[in-house]
């Protein structure tokens, strides 16, 4: 055999072994890649930041001025992790009695509901109170390429799970992630609050554009301190402790992903000054003390308790000896998160101006099955990205101990979609009349003038193929890919387990008309969906899938 054939020889057999190799390790070798993605550059030090906001009206007493509003929206918390309903991280071990503080001095809605069971949409109808099918903001933004690559290891690491349904040519049609946000045409309530005289600010999660024409400045925020990257604390610094969630191939991506970095008011990312959830706080008191003497919008939107699943190590440690380790870590972050809402508080109250300000508290959506926590939304059915009550079921409290009573509860269905307007009537601002409005004005239930009314009496829900109506005590699911349905009498079966349809035709008929009818002349998505993942309505992703495990398919 000559000189050059053994050559080639050698040379394919090497392509085959690489071949080989890059197959056994072709999740590792993509999330590599991922990792090298690069987003610019990070300052290491910490910007000093200005939260001050020139002009405005004079200084006024506060029985002379408009309340200030600060909203305060958690990142996937599921409503068993707030003590006031009945339960708590690990089984109560880790109560929230700052966050508790809310309900306690003033209204806590017990049927609290998330806009959407993703965090974008909920945050779009909690901004402009509109819903979808009015906006077409139906489908969260993610990074380029997240979907193929989570399709991709996922099929490698849960070949259990029925398959993804990934759609390529959606993929190459949706505009880059850059380019997919909520339209500047839509009327915020920082727009509206801004209008009557109000320093606004927002710090942290905005996730409905990144782009100059969709951000927080350009929606009506004075200033923006917006989360850059995916990180609480760098991997490897020795305050955080780290908990990956191996059997999770978003968590897989996000961990790939994973920075350390903010920006404020357009800024080139800089390295924020400790955990995120403190260093947000920290900043959070400063805009409060620097617009103290006007009326203010504060909205405070967590990362918290967002995975990757990152505490400090002190609150690892306070938290005690719970298992298994995610949940330690978890339980350390609600710890954060809940200090972080005892210190808003504490501050007004330093200030003089807690009587006169209107606090709300809430989750954007139910917490997730995929880091593996069975009692998150514990007694409820389903997880984030499923319309189950799990999955929008959210602790939604107010306080303003100028106007609202103490520790009222309102069993009255309530929504993020009412929350635009509940805060422009609290502010005195005049709703926009050259578009619907579809939340309504809670302050009436809440301080016990009269009821909660809604012109077609149902809340509405919807993420492409899947959809759900509740009106009264009647809730429809449908689930076009399956071709599958869900009728609930949430009256006597608040956690969903006997499903009527076929058994209560009447129901299903009105329900199913009222869907149709919420549809019809719908504005279409901005953006194709472009997966459609599998999610298990009893199981967390630790679990395993077996054959005949109720499951839905989640369209984004």
């Amino acid at each position: 055999m000559k000189l050059w054939q053994k050559s080639l020889i050698g040379i394919a057999g090497l392509v085959v072994v690489l071949g080989l190799v890059g197959w056994i390790f072709r999740t590792d070798l993509l999330l590599w890649a991922v990792s090298l993605k690069d987003n610019g550059p990070i300052a290491e030090e910490t910007m000093a930041l200005d939260w001050h906001v020139p002009g405005g009206p004079a200084p006024a007493t506060s029985g002379d001025r408009p309340p200030n509003i600060v909203l305060i929206l958690a990142d996937d918390l599921g409503v068993n992790d707030i003590s006031t309903f009945g339960g708590g991280v690990a089984g109560g071990l880790v109560p929230t009695p700052n966050i508790d503080r809310i309900a306690r001095d003033g209204v806590a809605f017990t049927q609290g509901y998330a806009g959407n069971a993703t965090c974008a949409p909920s945050r779009a109808m909690l901004m402009t109170g509109r819903y979808p099918t009015h906006t077409g903001f139906e489908f969260t933004p993610t990074p380029d390429n997240m979907a193929r690559v989570v399709t991709t290891v996922n099929a490698d690491i849960r070949p259990d799970l029925p398959p993804i349904e990934y759609d390529a040519q959606a993929n190459h049609d949706a505009p880059p992630f850059a380019e997919q946000g909520l339209p500047a045409s839509e009327i915020t309530i920082a727009e509206l609050l801004k209008a009557r005289g109000y320093s606004t600010m927002h710090i942290g999660k905005w996730h409905m554009g990144e782009a100059r024409e969709f951000d927080a400045l350009t929606q009506g925020f004075d200033h923006s301190l917006v989360l850059s990257e995916l990180g609480y604390l760098p991997k490897d610094d020795p305050r955080v402790v780290n908990a990956p969630v191996d059997f999770d191939p978003v968590d897989r991506f996000l961990w790939a992903r994973a920075r350390f970095g903010n920006r404020f008011d357009r800024s080139q990312a800089f390295t924020p000054g400790g955990y995120l959830t403190d260093y947000w706080t920290d900043e959070a008191l400063s805009a409060i003390d620097a617009n103290k003497d006007r009326p203010f919008f504060l909205y405070l939107a967590h990362w918290a308790v967002h995975s990757p699943l990152q505490a400090t190590r002190e609150d690892y440690e306070a938290v005690g000896d719970i298992q298994p380790h995610r949940l330690r870590v978890y339980a350390a972050m609600v710890r954060a998160l809940d200090r972080s809402v005892g210190r808003i508080l504490d501050k007004l109250e330093e200030e003089g101006l807690a009587g006169n300000t209107l606090v709300l508290f809430s989750s954007d959506n139910g917490a997730p099955g995929y880091i593996g926590l069975p009692d998150v939304n514990a007694p409820y059915r389903g997880w984030k990205i499923t319309l189950f009550e799990g999955g929008v079921r959210v602790p939604l409290m107010m306080r303003w101990p100028a106007q609202l009573p103490a520790g009222r509860q309102v069993r009255a269905p309530a929504t993020h979609v009412d929350l635009f307007s509940t805060i422009a009537a609290a502010a005195g601002a005049t709703l926009p009349g050259d578009r619907p409005i579809d939340g309504v004005d809670l302050l009436p239930v809440a301080s016990g003038r009269g009821p909660l009314e809604r012109p077609d009496g149902a809340i509405f829900w919807q993420s492409g193929t899947i959809r759900a109506v509740r009106a009264g005590d009647w809730k429809l699911m449908t689930d076009d890919i399956r071709k599958s349905a869900w009728l609930y009498d949430l009256a006597n079966d608040p956690t969903e387990r006997v499903n009527l349809i076929g058994k209560r035709p009447e129901q299903e008929k009105r329900l199913r008309a009222m869907l149709a009818a919420h549809h019809r002349n719908r504005e279409p998505p901005l953006y194709p969906s472009v997966v459609k993942m599998p999610v298990m309505i009893d199981k967390t992703l630790a679990d395993t899938y077996e054959d005949g495990d109720e499951y839905t398919y989640w369209a984004n």
